[in-house]
């Protein structure tokens, strides 16, 4: 049996059905948004949903592939936050040209992330409690270098990579787009995308078919890491400033954003396109609560039960499933049982 033989099943059942759902949930989302407050359809308002949802879809999409290997990363945020800070020191502090400012810090995101992936995957550690651990490290590396005081004086030129647009486009989307484009390229179309499949599926089986666990496992922390960081360099470039508190909201966001968009906790399903999706709804329930007029406070409240709701559900799906799996089984159980005693008689 080949791994492609082992993978289609699964993914195709999985992936497919439920991109389909969540593409029609995010159209009926917009119909509703658009009846209820009449200001949502507002140039100026769709671009800034579109804006402010750049920079959690980027990291739910590196997310989305570390679940499905079955693991996730809630250091994210304050890797975000860290090579922000970076980004300004080195613009502000040490006059780095603006240009490679970008790769650097993206190159030390892909760092943290190795980081992260060593300590898990090396010492066998469970990948919650070690990026907890690192979230701790990470946030307490940046109040050290600022202080907990915003770095300000960001070059203008540097600003356009947040505020500006393309073809009407703003830019953090930009940068989300071509990142979608090279991950779905990379897990739907290479051998890398393959083995994660195969790895979220059945870790000790894929051992056994010569996949190199570790490796691809370290890889996709690194992956999460670069993107986090390149949320964190367009958040300074829209804010105009390196403030330590990027990314505060950007680790429970993007899981949710992952689950919703059809990606299973438990590894092996799912399409980190459906990760784009989970935040687009994010984004236009937020969006809502502000036209609406209520408390913007209400948000991280919102976000919280949308978390729980969308793990809720992937986990009623998954013991419908089930259940339908044990009722067919039980069924063809029975069928063959009154075709022997047919015989028989």
């Amino acid at each position: 049996m080949t791994l492609k033989t082992l993978l289609n099943a699964r993914k195709k059942a999985g992936a497919e059905s439920k991109l389909r759902n969540i593409t029609l949930v995010l159209i009926a989302m917009i119909i509703i948004a658009s009846f209820s407050s009449p200001n949502f359809l507002d140039r100026f308002n769709l671009q800034s949903v579109v804006r402010d949802l750049a920079f959690v879809s980027t990291i739910a999409i590196g997310q989305s592939c570390l679940l499905l290997l079955g693991e996730l990363d809630l250091s994210v945020g304050k890797i975000a936050s860290l090579c922000g800070v970076l980004a300004g020191m080195l613009m502000v502090n040490f006059k780095f040209p603006v240009v490679i400012v970008p790769f650097i810090c993206i190159l030390a995101g892909m760092l943290f992330g190795v980081l992260n992936g060593t300590i898990i995957t090396r010492l066998k550690l469970n990948a919650m409690v070690v990026t907890i651990g690192m979230q701790g490290l990470y946030g307490g590396v940046n109040l050290v270098l600022t202080k907990g005081k915003a770095i300000i004086g960001i070059p203008a030129s540097f600003t356009y990579l947040g505020k500006g647009t393309f073809l009407g486009i703003p830019m953090p989307f930009v940068f989300t787009l071509i990142v979608l484009i090279i991950v779905l390229f990379l897990t739907q179309k290479t051998r890398y995308g393959r083995y994660l499949y195969a790895i979220g599926n059945n870790r000790e089986a894929a051992e056994i078919m010569g996949i190199n666990v570790t490796f691809i496992r370290t890889m996709t922390y690194a992956l999460v890491g670069a993107l986090a960081a390149l949320s964190g360099v367009l958040m300074v470039a829209r804010l105009g400033a390196s403030q330590p508190s990027i990314g505060d909201s950007w680790v429970m966001n993007s899981i949710a954003a992952s689950v919703i968009g059809g990606v299973a906790l438990t590894g092996g399903i799912g399409s980190p396109a459906g990760a784009l999706l989970g935040a687009c709804i994010i984004s236009i329930i937020q969006n809502m609560i502000v036209l609406l007029g209520v408390n913007i406070y209400w948000q991280t409240a919102v976000s919280g039960v949308v978390v729980v709701i969308a793990i809720s559900l992937d986990s009623i799906g998954t013991l419908v499933s089930l259940n339908s799996a044990k009722r067919r089984a039980i069924a063809n159980s029975e069928k063959e049982k009154d075709k022997e005693n047919k015989q028989e008689a």
